[in-house]
């Protein structure tokens, strides 16, 4: 049940619930952050709340009136009422044999998601295993691209674009923020000399490369 249920149900404002519950888990020595999770309050902004369960809730519980505790308690049956409505016992032979096979069949299609995904999940733990930063053209090398397709891309999605059409690339303020990107100054060739010059290049975070594996596998 989540801390938001409680505080409906009982009528106490949910920071109070939630402050009864960090209580209740710092007494009991427990990490508070594994009962938490993210959710988008009416101004669809992120918000906590906890989830807890039949036990933790008996425990939340204890501190409040008998009034409170018996809106919950029932509720709690409700829930419990509800999970039982769903578990369909098989009661002849034949119901037995049709939630078999509806049982394989959802295995299959189960299945069939595992090995659809798992080229996918294999190339995402290969990228975020990578160390450092890479320059686009060795990014594109990683996602299976070539360079030119990966930079038209970036260019089209707001991640890198040039102030002049002979300009290099660079990367758009929010990429850098969110460690998406970096800019790294590297060494070149010179034309004009032998000697190397030194140039602002784009470079593809660890953590830019696994957002893009993820964001280019729609889209292209």
């Amino acid at each position: 049940m989540s801390s938001r249920e409680i505080s409906e149900l009982t009528g106490k404002r949910h920071p109070d619930v939630k402050r009864d519950i960090q209580t209740m888990a710092s007494e009991l020595k427990e990490d508070v952050s594994s009962f938490a999770r993210i959710y988008l309050d009416t101004m669809n902004r992120r918000q906590t709340e906890y989830m807890l369960d039949r036990e933790h809730t008996d425990c939340l519980l204890t501190g409040y009136s008998a009034e409170l505790r018996m809106k919950v308690i029932r509720r709690w049956r409700e829930l419990e009422g509800q999970v039982v409505g769903r578990l369909q016992v098989p009661v002849t032979f034949a119901e037995a044999l049709r939630l078999a096979a509806d049982q394989v069949e959802q295995n299959r299609v189960l299945q069939g998601v595992i090995d659809k995904q798992a080229p996918k999940v294999a190339a995402l733990n290969r990228l975020a295993s990578t160390t450092g930063s890479v320059c686009i053209t060795d990014a594109a090398k990683h996602l299976g691209l070539g360079p030119l397709k990966l930079i038209s891309w970036l260019s089209g999605n707001r991640w890198i674009y040039r102030r002049t059409s002979f300009a290099n690339w660079s990367a758009f303020q929010p990429r850098l923020s969110a460690g998406l990107l970096e800019h790294k100054l590297v060494r070149i060739p010179n034309k004009e000399s032998e000697e190397l010059k030194v140039v602002e290049q784009v470079m593809v975070t660890r953590r830019g490369l696994v957002v893009l594996a993820e964001k280019i596998g729609a889209s292209l």
